[in-house]
């Protein structure tokens, strides 16, 4: 009799069949920051390896590989094209979302309350960008890049957050996350401001139609998906069409998502949404753009162009003491001016660590600097910046979030 129980057993596991409560427990850990975070870095660290082999040509054709398929017109996209502009699209649409609950239920919803991160945010991304100009001035192309460093990671940050300080009080956490999510929206705003070079008035009127479409059917409290995913999808190809970068649409129906209540307190669309498009967006969306745009050359070489290049060195400084100065400077000067209050569980020790991480731009920061600089040497000598500047700004949190780990374990 027990025999035929060890063959089904086998049976079950090989070849692997995914089973729907694996599914749901692997659905359920991406949606946490820690594993969505780990995941983007293996990803990266993935395509640095492969980029640093002999195969590393190989990793190049990827990039480049070509999916336009003539019907479609929206030009020559390539595999790192499809990544920045439609997948990236999924992770703003989170982002916009995370927005929409922070202006209801969370720390936006009060402007008091509201002040110390919105205004921190606002410093956090003009500090940099006069950092950045002030060191690249006179370099060729240097007016391109400013906003590269302007921008931090909402998934890094919140992953290294999580791991390097495990009695994370909650206001802080929340402090990062609507600082991030304002930042992530401030970008947004920028990349479709100064990163647009032709628009094309038709299909952004049909974009904006169908945005504000889904938008009023959220407030009428439509809840099929079946009307809501083909609105999306067109209205994020017209604005693709437009010659605004697509990831506006994202982040502008990811807002437009309705957190409304529903009497009988089914999950909101806001909360159905966030559901199922979260661990697609931190296991397959930005992991597959970390992996196509990461994968860099670290060779004594290609290292050495990266510190002779005043463009790099401007990225490396804006993120990782740019944001620093702006952040944290920003926080303090809104407490001491009165606009804003700090808070009984917060400490300026902390509020320097979040300032620190802020300068991990990883993935905002990428898709800034594709849209900056064309020119391939150049795209990869910033992309090199973007991640050194990641490293030391998380290295650099982690010592402060261990010591106050350390001071906050000690009795008394």
């Amino acid at each position: 009799m027990a025999r035929p129980t060890v063959r089904r057993r086998v049976a079950a596991t090989w070849p692997f069949r995914p089973t729907v409560r694996y599914s749901t427990q692997v659905a359920s850990a991406l949606r946490t920051e820690t594993i969505g975070g780990v995941v983007m870095l293996l990803a990266a660290v993935a395509a640095l390896v492969w980029a640093n082999t002999p195969w590393a040509g190989a990793y190049k054709s990827l990039q480049t590989f070509e999916i336009s398929p003539h019907w479609l017109h929206v030009g020559h996209m390539d595999v790192q094209h499809w990544a920045s502009g439609a997948l990236l699209a999924v992770f703003f649409f989170i982002a916009g979302l995370e927005l929409r609950e922070e202006l209801t239920h969370g720390e936006l919803r009060n402007p008091r309350d509201a002040a110390l991160p919105v205004i921190a945010a606002a410093a956090g991304v003009a500090a940099p960008a006069l950092i950045f100009l002030a060191i690249s001035v006179g370099e060729p192309g240097a007016s391109s890049g400013w906003a590269i460093p302007t921008a931090t990671d909402i998934a890094f940050a919140l992953a290294v957050l999580a791991v390097t300080f495990t009695s994370c009080p909650a206001p802080l956490r929340a402090f990062l996350l609507t600082l991030a999510v304002v930042d992530d929206l401030i970008a947004i705003t920028i990349i479709a401001l100064f990163y647009t070079d032709t628009l094309h008035w038709t299909p952004l009127g049909i974009g904006v139609l169908l945005i504000a479409a889904y938008g009023v059917l959220q407030y009428k409290g439509m809840r099929s998906p079946w009307v809501y995913v083909p609105l999306a999808v067109v209205a994020w190809y017209c604005l693709q069409r437009s010659g605004i970068h697509a990831t506006v649409a994202g982040i502008a129906l990811g807002m437009l998502t309705s957190s409304k209540e529903t009497p009988d307190e089914r999950p909101t669309n806001a909360e159905r949404t966030d559901h199922v498009l979260r661990p697609f967006s931190a296991g397959v969306a930005v992991p597959v753009f970390a992996f196509v745009s990461a994968g860099v050359g670290l060779g004594a070489s290609q290292l050495g162009a990266v510190f002779t290049d005043r463009v790099a060195l401007g990225v490396i400084a804006g993120l990782v003491i740019g944001k620093f100065v702006g952040v944290f400077g920003g926080a303090w000067a809104a407490v001491r001016l009165g606009l804003a209050t700090l808070g009984d569980e917060l400490h300026w020790h902390e509020i320097a660590g979040v300032a620190l991480l802020a300068g991990v731009g990883f993935t905002v920061s990428l898709l800034i600097g594709g849209l900056a600089y064309t020119d391939p040497s150049q795209f990869e000598r910033v992309t090199t910046a973007v991640l050194i500047a990641s490293v030391l700004a998380s290295a650099a949190a982690a010592v402060v979030f261990r010591r106050r780990v350390r001071l906050r374990a000690r009795p008394g």
